[in-house]
């Protein structure tokens, strides 16, 4: 969108996680305000409209009806917890959010690029943005002190990884697919 740049391209205005999102892993999107490649965007074009406010929880209006319907399905990137990162990263401030997300990104580039078999890209980009980052450093904690997975194959380092961050999943009760819309 026109005029529409930002500088924290990990956190999009709206509350997705853009640094988790496979098509920014893929150079494919540059994210929330990011130049070329930007698509045209509702909530951008609210933004410049109100000051041009960097994050939605910065306007006086938020959380406003744009919110509505933003969480009930999924795009390239889940929008489960959309609203709720926005309320966690006005809570605890910006730069330790951000300072989360960048951990998180770390993690998952490290999992894509040692640990993926080939189709599960979208399962990792969605657990790694669900799940906790002290739950996923766990997991990878325990990756670590096993000492037969480095002799796994990469199939079954990813089978290893998948199971526990469905275990953890299923404690919180989070579902670690995207929902697309039906029809």
């Amino acid at each position: 969108m026109k005029d529409f740049n930002r500088e924290n391209l990990s956190l999009s205005l709206c509350g997705l996680n853009c640094g988790l999102c496979p098509m920014q892993l893929g150079g494919y999107c540059p994210g929330c305000g990011g130049g070329d490649g930007n698509q045209s965007c509702a909530i951008a074009k609210c933004s410049l409209q109100h000051d041009q406010v960097e994050y939605c929880f910065l306007c006086i209006e938020f959380p406003c009806s744009k919110f509505e319907k933003t969480t009930e399905y999924d795009s390239f990137i889940t929008h489960q917890r959309q609203l709720e990162d926005m309320k966690r990263a006005k809570a605890i401030g910006i730069q330790a959010y951000t300072k989360e997300q960048v951990k998180k990104r770390e993690i998952l580039e490290k999992i894509l690029s040692e640990y993926n078999d080939g189709r599960r890209k979208t399962f990792y980009c969605v657990a790694i943005n669900l799940l906790t980052l002290g739950d996923i450093e766990e997991v990878m904690k325990q990756i670590e002190e096993n000492t037969s997975f480095n002799n796994l194959s990469i199939k079954e380092k990813a089978a290893y990884i998948v199971t526990h961050f469905q275990r953890i999943a299923d404690k919180s009760d989070v579902e670690l697919k995207l929902r697309k819309k039906p029809g």
